[in-house]
């Protein structure tokens, strides 16, 4: 499929995001395997099987100029994260639709999707940026956590909520995805608001927690190790904030 500038409907680290006759189609550069790619495929196939949650379907991964592509059905809508910004008099709605979003996904099971402390163990294993200390009472600390099988989408923000016409949500990018513990979801939430704005990154915990009757204290002994989990990213702009994170007696 012959891809056009013109069509690019945004662009991230690494991948481009486009519509092509009524589709979306995601293309990786050659930072992604196909087993990485055919990773995600799989995870959106499993979610959509097993589950009642609004899930693009995944139509084709295939092979372009660039990289592999993963092709899915196209939502006409806006995200979240631009309805946010363009409606800040209704944040307290859009944060309200949010978390009860993420509560719905953690209320459902997919059980042959990877575990999420299997997942953390080897991000956290696989981080050659802090020391081998460091690393080892990370793992401790996860493998003290209490064991879940929630689904927990691993990347859930704003901008991966499609909100079509109708007011429906749609989730998008389970590259993440696992089954878990859902405070370390709600941790990992929590991070991707505080990288770029404090006061909604509280105003969301405050109402997790609310929601979902659970201890912001429980929430924050999972804080280092999705801070690790996030520093394999590689995001240059977010490494030192995370770095401070990392310290794993600070939320004790």
């Amino acid at each position: 499929m012959k891809m056009s500038e013109k069509n690019i409907i945004f662009t991230r680290p690494h991948k481009t995001i486009y519509e092509q006759d009524g589709k979306v189609v995601k293309v990786f550069d050659q930072n992604y395997t196909l087993s990485s790619v055919l990773n995600e495929a799989k995870n959106e196939a499993l979610v959509q099987e097993n589950t009642d949650l609004n899930v693009p379907k995944v139509l084709a991964v295939t092979k372009e100029e660039g990289g592999w592509s993963i092709t899915r059905e196209h939502i006409e809508g806006k995200t979240l994260a631009q309805l946010m910004e363009e409606h800040p008099e209704k944040l307290d709605e859009y944060m309200e639709q949010f978390v009860d979003l993420q509560l719905m996904i953690h209320q459902q099971r997919v059980p042959a999707i990877k575990t999420l402390r299997h997942k953390l163990a080897d991000q956290i294993n696989s981080l050659k940026d802090i020391d081998a200390t460091a690393r080892y009472e990370l793992s401790a600390r996860l493998q003290s956590m209490p064991k879940h099988n929630k689904l927990c989408h691993g990347d859930f923000n704003p901008s991966n909520i499609i909100v079509d016409k109708e007011g429906k949500l749609w989730v998008i990018d389970w590259a993440h995805a696992a089954q878990g513990n859902a405070s370390a979801d709600a941790a990992m939430t929590y991070l991707l608001f505080a990288l770029h704005n404090k006061d909604a990154a509280e105003q969301y915990l405050k109402l997790f927690c609310k929601k979902a009757d659970t201890a912001r204290q429980y929430v924050n002994r999972w804080l280092p190790i999705v801070a690790a989990a996030q520093l394999t990213k590689k995001k240059e702009e977010e490494s030192k904030l995370l770095m401070s994170w990392i310290d794993v007696v600070e939320y004790q």
